[in-house]
């Protein structure tokens, strides 16, 4: 698989041009590097007073599955063949989730998260994510997503999409 054309490493506006979350929902600043099977992302948001994801004043650590899933977001976008729009993706499940802290909004450093693709094939994809702040864990998992819901949707059960 060629990833020529992609860049390997992309800035806010470039993230925002990969994946549906767009303002402030984009949470991520950067991709700091990328191949076939790993993404390592880096965001401050989870410090801006207007995150969305905020409940009562507070960014709750469960948030950092969003900031996982935003990379694996990027992640699929980068794979995808050039001059293609990217496959939407549903995230599915999370499993085996560690969360090391409370809030994120307590966290001075910035998030490093880092998405790992396990396994996948044409329709669902698996990724283990680790979140962590200036080098101390935040949270862990693995999140499974499936690529073009919609489409799966009209199939019968049990049958090929």
């Amino acid at each position: 698989m060629s990833m020529s054309a992609a860049p390997a490493t992309l800035d806010r506006a470039a993230i925002a041009a990969r994946i549906p979350h767009q303002g402030g929902m984009c949470l991520l600043d950067a991709v700091e590097a990328w191949d076939e099977h790993t993404i390592r992302c880096r965001a401050t948001s989870h410090r801006t007073a207007d995150n969305p994801l905020r409940e009562g004043g507070a960014l709750p650590a469960a948030s950092a599955i969003e900031y996982a899933a935003q990379a694996m977001a990027v992640h699929g976008a980068l794979l995808a063949p050039p001059a293609t729009t990217p496959r939407m993706g549903f995230l599915a499940s999370v499993r085996s989730v560690t969360f090391h802290v409370a809030r994120l909004d307590a966290l001075a450093a910035e998030l490093e998260i880092r998405a790992e693709r396990v396994s996948g094939d044409a329709n669902s994809v698996l990724y283990a994510f680790t979140v962590s702040a200036a080098g101390a864990p935040v949270a862990s998992g693995r999140a499974a997503v499936i690529l073009d819901a919609g489409r799966l949707a009209g199939a019968p059960f049990g049958s090929p999409a």
